[in-house]
């Protein structure tokens, strides 16, 4: 029988709309035209400002041709051109394609022929790194330079168009193209690629809304905030947060580079209520020299997602006057989908007490249907007792369309209905999950699982380790066994024994590193600690 209340009840365009997060500039534009959108060293741009350089920049697309279901890739940094690049492209229906400014050039020509790069804009700080990738492309794409007024281009590349030039050829009040279906494509970004090729995470108008609009509730973001770029814009999108500062009408202050100096400054002088990041930057910001630290007035509100940060990390953070939230996500959930919500009560434990419950990953966010830690066998759920190992799985409207191109391993992905993340964790009693490693860091040394994440724990409260690292090492015995990795702080000396001495008193026998070398560690440019690589030096 016919749902009664389907009966002549249609959908039409006086009550339903596509959701995009491009109407977040556009009310942004109208109800507060004149509040401060983007700051960038002495340039001030307002949101009018903001939003009619985008639609220039989606004016002057498409007057080259551009339409909808085109690729757009850009290989900027954390500057104004990005945030216009991430509202312009989407207006005309183009899909952006924001590439990892870290990669080699033959990686980058990968992407831009994998995604069929119609348009190809550079920030000409990688002049050199954009000409060898388009030269190995057998695509032939239109190319555009941005010279930041901010940067001192001694690389300016005058042999390409300029990108102010080239949205002086659009119309600033170009009627942008509300995409036909929420369902379509907003970006693709690929992921790291450790194996093989990178694959193309496809997301749509939809997630980005909702995800963006997730970041503000769920975080309690306040009407114009004041958020630090400190997280890369290429990474996920910059986690939403393009579009989710257009939402709470805030002020982006844009970022070149995350040094310790700049990012006080910046904290200081512009008022910064947010921030995200991994947790490197924490300790930049914590490791920064004296006479580089301001004494904030307000309080800081840090997200940090990748590896679980240390409790010692933590504690230090929050003597510096930062509130740490902890998130976790991937590029197929559109960056963070799961967040450490802290409950009140929680105020009255030590503060030791507190960095150990703010190093779990937490419960799903608010636009997240559901999130479950599952044994991937028979997909069934893990008790709920901290210990018992699973896979963490993801459902809901801000997982990924699929991988572009890529059937086979988008059937992976969601076999079962779940979208499988890789990651290993645990359910506690309250519902909140813990990661524990991924499926691939896993040590199984005479059958018996360690997790690498444990033993980085007690290796960063000790004091003079900075950076942390754990993968597996071949052993004829037991198959395999802990080898440590370790950057040690600046001005401080620790030899092999010690460090072993200092991980029996935690861990059981078995756990303890049989091996412990002192290097720099590999990380990616989000901060990620490369572990294939370190599992290839010890191969």
């Amino acid at each position: 029988m016919a749902n009664p209340y389907n009966i002549d009840l249609d959908r039409n365009p006086a009550n339903f709309q596509p959701l995009t997060p491009i109407t977040f500039l556009e009310r942004a534009a109208s109800v507060f035209p004149t509040h401060t959108a983007i700051v960038h060293g002495q340039l001030r741009y307002n949101y009018k400002e903001f939003y009619d350089r985008s639609r220039q920049l989606a004016s002057a697309l498409i007057k080259n041709n551009i339409v909808s279901g085109d690729t757009v890739s850009v290989l900027l940094t954390n500057t104004p051109a990005m945030l216009e690049c991430h509202y312009g492209i989407p207006m005309t229906g183009a899909v952006i394609h924001s590439i990892n400014t870290r990669l080699d050039a033959k990686t980058i020509a990968f992407q831009l022929d994998h995604a069929n790069a119609k348009v190809f804009i550079f920030d000409s700080e990688f002049k050199v790194l954009a000409e060898k990738a388009l030269k190995l492309s057998k695509k032939k794409p239109l190319v555009i330079a941005y010279n930041d007024p901010e940067y001192n281009h001694e690389t300016k590349a005058k042999n390409f168009q300029d990108y102010e030039e080239f949205l002086k050829k659009g119309d600033p009040n170009f009627k942008w193209l509300m995409p036909s279906d929420e369902w379509n494509a907003i970006s693709i970004n690929y992921t790291s690629g450790t194996t093989g090729n990178p694959k193309g995470v496809v997301s749509h108008h939809r997630g980005a809304y909702l995800l963006a609009q997730g970041n503000a509730l769920t975080t309690s973001m306040q009407k114009h905030s004041n958020y630090l770029w400190t997280l890369p814009m290429f990474h996920c999108n910059g986690w939403c947060f393009p579009w989710t500062m257009s939402a709470i009408v805030g002020t982006h202050i844009c970022l070149r580079d995350v040094k310790s100096g700049p990012i006080w400054k910046a904290l200081h002088d512009h008022k910064v209520t947010h921030l995200c990041g991994a947790p490197i930057v924490m300790s930049l910001i914590i490791n920064a020299p004296e006479n580089e630290k301001y004494n904030l007035k307000n309080k800081v509100q840090f997200f940090t997602a990748a590896a679980p940060p240390p409790a010692k990390v933590l504690e230090a953070m929050h003597k510096e006057k930062f509130d740490v939230t902890h998130l976790y996500g991937l590029t197929e959930t559109y960056g963070p989908a799961v967040v450490n919500d802290w409950h009140r009560e929680w105020d009255n434990l030590s503060i030791e007490e507190q960095a150990i419950l703010k190093s779990r990953q937490g419960v799903r966010y608010l636009p997240l249907e559901d999130l479950k830690v599952l044994d991937p066998d028979n997909m069934e759920p893990v008790p709920h007792d901290g210990k018992t190992i699973g896979e963490v799985m993801f459902r809901g409207n801000v997982v990924m369309k699929g991988y572009f191109k890529n059937k086979k391993a988008t059937q992976a992905a969601f076999k079962g209905g779940w979208f499988h993340s890789g990651d290993l964790g645990v359910t506690y009693p309250d519902g909140y999950i813990q990661l524990k490693d991924r499926s691939k860091d896993i040590i199984i040394s005479g059958g018996e699982n360690i997790s690498s994440i444990e033993i980085e724990e007690v290796l960063y409260a000790h004091p003079s380790v900075g950076i942390a690292a754990v993968v597996a090492m071949k052993h004829e015995k037991w198959g395999e066994t802990p080898c440590a990795f370790i950057e040690t702080k600046s001005g401080k000396k620790i030899n092999e024994d010690e460090i072993i001495k200092w991980c029996r008193q935690s861990l059981a026998s078995y756990k303890v590193p049989k091996k412990i070398i002192f290097r720099k560690i590999p990380r990616t440019s989000t901060g990620k600690i490369q572990k294939y690589l370190l599992r290839e030096l010890i191969r």
